[in-house]
């Protein structure tokens, strides 16, 4: 184990009794996200170490529940193919700034992934839980260029919804102008996940969804999975923390990244089922 993790089990104890899943384990890295770092000339180079990062969760978290990005998010589902949770979500954004207007704070994973793709600039993203690709759609909007990975079961009729599979993200992708990457694996995320890092050991993203299963141990399966390849100053998205079906997401994020100090974090709850981010600041 390393140094870190050693740190991290000393203050927060081992988790593998309660919940079968234990804390996740960092290396000490110098890898960095592409894009949300300060740029420093070389004489002031050592206080980098101090401000590694540039933007932060709050700095995001308030453009995600903007007016801005409410607005960006209605336009991105109207250049999607419909299902009957698209056309909830465009009457939601409607009647909430039809009815508070510029004061209508409301944030979800598509306002979250627009602020973060928008201010983070990253240039690869990794996803747990694709479905049809709207959260990727969000990312690759506002960052064409971006290489991807998703991971996903596809499960058939998923939350009572058509759920078409990887050929479907990819036409729903090529439509939106993507021009990177796009790696879909299909299968359990807790075999396909640690293999992917297995066969590229030296693969970190700036940015990270976690979206996929929805047990207690899964979620936290998944968040330990990932964190350790969040490059320093990545951003991770954590769907879901208010569901009032599965409130122990919020638990899990809480013990994988709200109380660690090596993120700055950012929340959002008062309405729809919740949604959470961070940033790795170290």
């Amino acid at each position: 184990m390393s140094i870190l993790g050693k740190i991290y089990r000393s203050l927060f104890g081992d988790a593998t009794a309660r919940n079968g899943v234990g804390p996740a384990q960092y290396e000490a890295s110098t890898q960095r996200a592409s894009n949300n770092k300060a740029a420093v000339s070389p004489d002031l180079a050592s206080w980098e170490e101090f401000y590694p990062t540039l933007i932060g969760a709050g700095t995001i978290g308030t453009l995600a529940a903007s007016p801005s990005m409410q607005k960006a998010a209605a336009s991105l589902i109207e250049r999607l193919e419909s299902d009957n949770y698209v056309e909830f979500l465009k009457r939601f954004y409607a009647e909430g700034a039809a009815q508070a207007g510029a004061d209508w704070k409301y944030a979800d994973i598509t306002t979250a992934l627009l602020a973060a793709a928008t201010l983070a600039r990253p240039a690869n993203y990794l996803e747990i839980g694709v479905r049809r690709g709207r959260s990727m759609a969000a990312v690759a909007s506002v960052r064409p260029e971006i290489d991807i990975v998703g991971f996903d079961l596809w499960m058939e009729d998923y939350g009572g919804m058509p759920n078409p599979g990887p050929d479907f993200v990819r036409d729903e992708m090529r439509r939106l102008g993507h021009q990177g990457k796009l790696e879909l694996i299909s299968g359990d995320s807790h075999a396909t996940v640690p293999e992917y890092f297995r066969r590229h050991p030296q693969a970190f993203f700036d940015l990270i969804t976690v979206d996929g299963d929805h047990t207690d141990q899964g979620a936290r399966l998944d968040l330990r999975d990932v964190l350790p390849r969040l490059a320093i100053g990545g951003v991770i998205v954590f769907d879901d923390i208010a569901s009032r079906g599965a409130p122990f997401l919020r638990d899990a994020w809480n013990q994988y990244v709200g109380t660690d100090s090596r993120f700055s974090c950012w929340e959002f709850d008062e309405l729809g089922f919740g949604i959470a981010l961070a940033v790795r600041k170290h």
